[in-house]
């Protein structure tokens, strides 16, 4: 233990509870009104000002270890070692009086590339929280337990940005050297889980091991399969499959014994939430679990329609609280890889099979898009790119991550696919999106083989291999031009994404020419 965490626990005057069990992590929450109980059992709790990530207000310690290592700029911004000093010392001078809960626990399913972390909090639901998320030790683990890194979340400190450096009250901030991460002015929960994941996107490369932001599943015969996607993609709601076993739904690693999840929790998005269309989350979200800015109606019952508090609302619970998880959550090497985007454009194909460097250059796009009216100034769908699914946790070039990728994908021939969930036959507003059970049964074809033989012809606008026909799919949806009314509009708003795409490339000028040449081409 270093000497910044000995400091704050050996002079701490507040109660220190430390590995609590979730029913007495519950039962402190609602002695502190942190939360209430909602008639399915879980504890319902509200994040205040903040219902979703700051990413703005993320920085890196800029000392000697990561200085030359850190893929700098935007997304990982610098912050002043003194600084974090001062505002540490702050920090721990606000939370000396204070109630503390202390979580030790692993990140990474894999003995051999697990993390052991402490999570320091002062609210009981947000340990509780990371207890559902991470992976929770035995008793003959957690004796013998010695934390490598640990996060320490003060949710009532706020920084003051003219002092302390920071962007505004809020602040995560990591410190690789310490082995360190410290969070402030925000109650949202899900900074907690995302900065661990981010110090192993950091850690693990080091290892040659491909940290990715993903879920996984894996089939009876031990195929298992990578989806990759930013949110509302489906990625949640896709591999969670009755017919193959869930590894996880949001973050794993791939090294040379398999992959591996990194949670032992998941974190599902749960507004329109139902039992037909998502029965395996409706029965998880039960006692012990964490709903976050889920309204309640006057029996206390949640009301996944509501979006009046925010349209993110959360639910954490246990991996196995799915009764066809995998645990411990690992598997062998993947055959599919599932490459998810949610075309408001329509002009993508349904699904599509990618060659190795096509997979690459799509890993790197990382695409999607906003629809209007999910954030403010947004009246149109935007397209939205993000290097590897996931550029907001990647300290690391994001060509050092689709280098990992190549190397994967060429040592263990697995199959790659885009799937859209989007819209069909014109963008949103015009078209349709596409059926979730059409989207099923193309899924259920790519993992079972039966698209490997069918036969492809290519896009002329994304170069991408369409297949022809698909058992149980009607063929006309696979051409996403055939399915427009005018197929002169359709041409036009497909050069027109296919821009857009080779604008957002140019930033990875160091990737090879036949990576580059794997995307689309402007007319």
């Amino acid at each position: 233990m270093n000497d910044y965490i000995a400091t704050l626990l050996t002079s701490h005057k507040g109660a220190k509870f430390a590995n609590l069990s979730p029913a007495e992590l519950i039962e402190h929450s609602i002695r502190r009104n942190e939360g209430m109980i909602a008639s399915n059992g879980a504890l319902v709790v509200r994040t205040g000002k903040y219902t979703g990530r700051s990413p703005e207000d993320k920085f890196i310690d800029s000392s000697s270890e990561t200085e030359h290592d850190v893929d700098w700029g935007k997304v990982n911004k610098p912050f002043d070692p003194e600084k974090f000093e001062r505002l540490f010392a702050r920090m721990l001078a606000h939370l000396n009086n204070r109630d503390l809960y202390i979580f030790d626990g692993f990140a990474g399913a894999d003995p051999a590339y697990q993390l052991p972390v402490r999570i320091i909090t002062e609210k009981a639901w947000h340990s509780l929280f990371i207890n559902r998320m991470l992976i929770r030790p035995t008793k003959g683990e957690l004796e013998h337990h010695v934390p490598n890194f640990t996060i320490i979340d003060a949710a009532s400190f706020e920084a003051i940005p003219e002092i302390d450096g920071t962007r505004s009250e809020t602040f995560i901030i990591l410190d690789f050297e310490k082995r360190l991460g410290i969070i402030g002015g925000t109650e949202y929960a899900g900074e907690i889980k995302k900065s661990v994941f981010t110090v192993l996107n950091y850690l693990l490369p080091h290892q040659d091991v491909m940290p990715m932001h993903c879920s996984a599943n894996v089939g009876a015969d031990g195929d298992s399969a990578l989806f990759f996607g930013l949110s509302g993609t489906g990625k949640t709601t896709l591999s969670a499959d009755p017919d193959r076993k869930l590894i996880g739904d949001d973050e794993h690693g791939w090294s040379d014994r398999g992959i591996f999840n990194f949670e032992g929790g998941c974190y599902a998005k749960c507004i329109h939430l139902s039992p037909e269309t998502e029965p395996e989350i409706w029965s998880a979200i039960g006692h012990g679990a964490v709903l976050e800015n889920v309204v309640l109606d006057s029996d206390r019952d949640p009301n996944f329609d509501d979006a009046s508090m925010t349209e993110n609302t959360r639910a954490a619970y246990p991996l196995d609280h799915i009764p066809n998880a995998v645990i411990p959550s690992v598997a062998g090497h993947p055959k599919t890889i599932i490459f998810l985007t949610a075309d408001a454009f329509g002009v993508l194909p349904p699904i599509a099979r990618l060659t190795s460097e096509q997979a690459m250059y799509y890993f790197l796009s990382g695409y999607t898009s906003k629809l209007a009216g999910t954030e403010r100034g947004i009246t149109t769908p935007q397209p939205t790119f993000s290097a590897c699914f996931g550029a907001p946790f990647m300290p690391l070039s994001p060509v050092r991550y689709a280098g990992l990728l190549g190397q994967k994908l060429e040592e263990h021939e697995a199959r790659c696919f885009l799937l859209n969930t989007g819209w069909s036959g014109g963008a949103y507003g015009e078209g349709k999106r596409m059926s979730l059970s059409v989207t099923r049964t193309l899924l259920t074809k790519a993992l079972n083989g039966d698209l490997d033989e069918v036969r492809y012809v290519k896009d002329e606008a994304f170069g991408l291999n369409i297949p022809v026909e698909c058992p149980g799919v009607d063929s006309k949806v696979l051409q996403p031009r055939d399915t427009w009314a005018d197929p002169n509009a359709y041409d036009l708003a497909a050069s027109r994404l296919a821009a857009q795409f080779i604008e957002n490339f140019r930033k990875f000028s160091s990737v090879p020419d036949a990576i580059r040449a794997a995307g689309p081409h402007a007319k």
